[in-house]
């Protein structure tokens, strides 16, 4: 590489840029800093024979976003959408769990239509936050199908065993109301919204 200072003290490959890319002017941009220990950092630091803290590399504004290694557009992704919630407009309540046993004991989660993920993680579908011997992510899954109004629980990627009314759980199970689930610690009773009785319709109604 040609690595070279411009005139404003920005640091750019010679080999790959006619000129500094990050100086306002043709095909340039207006540059930001980034700290030590973000993308780019590294070079700024052997450039400067190891540099101190504080010392930061620029970049230009449009690459700004793939810094922490989070690529580009990734904050314009949207979250798959759900048949259901698409048709309605809203992410319907389809059943419950309630935990019965465990650190969280008395308190209700909301399952919702198609898969929902189990763990003790925030981004979890189901967030068991009290059990620490819960996987942080995928421990179960439990399945809401519109189209058979069903029910269904599932292995996660975890190597807690699942359990169902004291059954283990190795392939998907359907479930029914009042099942008993047990993953680590925590026993939950499944209650059911959608079913025989009741059946979300596309504008809501019964």
């Amino acid at each position: 590489m040609g690595i070279i200072q411009c005139s404003k003290g920005h640091f750019y490959d010679s080999q790959t840029n006619a000129s500094c890319p990050y100086c306002m002017g043709a095909g340039g941009s207006v540059g930001v800093t980034q700290p030590l220990g973000a993308a780019g950092g590294s070079k700024t630091a052997a450039l400067n024979g190891g540099g101190g803290a504080g010392i930061g590399s620029t970049v230009p504004l449009e690459q700004n976003r793939g810094f922490n290694n989070v690529p580009q557009g990734a904050d314009d992704r949207q979250k798959t959408v759900a048949l259901m919630k698409k048709a309605m407009g809203i992410d319907p309540v389809v059943g419950w769990l309630v935990c019965i046993e465990g650190a969280d004991k008395g308190k209700d989660y909301r399952i919702r239509a198609q898969r929902n993920f189990i763990g003790r993680g925030e981004t979890m579908d189901i967030c068991i936050r009290g059990d620490e011997t819960i996987s942080r992510e995928n421990h179960t899954i439990i399945s809401y199908n519109e189209k058979n109004n069903g029910f269904k629980i599932a292995p996660g990627d975890s190597k807690g065993i699942t359990y169902l009314n004291d059954e283990e759980v190795l392939m998907a199970m359907n479930i029914t109301s009042y099942d008993v689930i047990e993953i680590g610690k925590t026993k939950l009773v499944f209650i059911p919204l959608c079913g025989e009785r009741f059946k979300w319709e596309q504008k809501g109604t019964i």
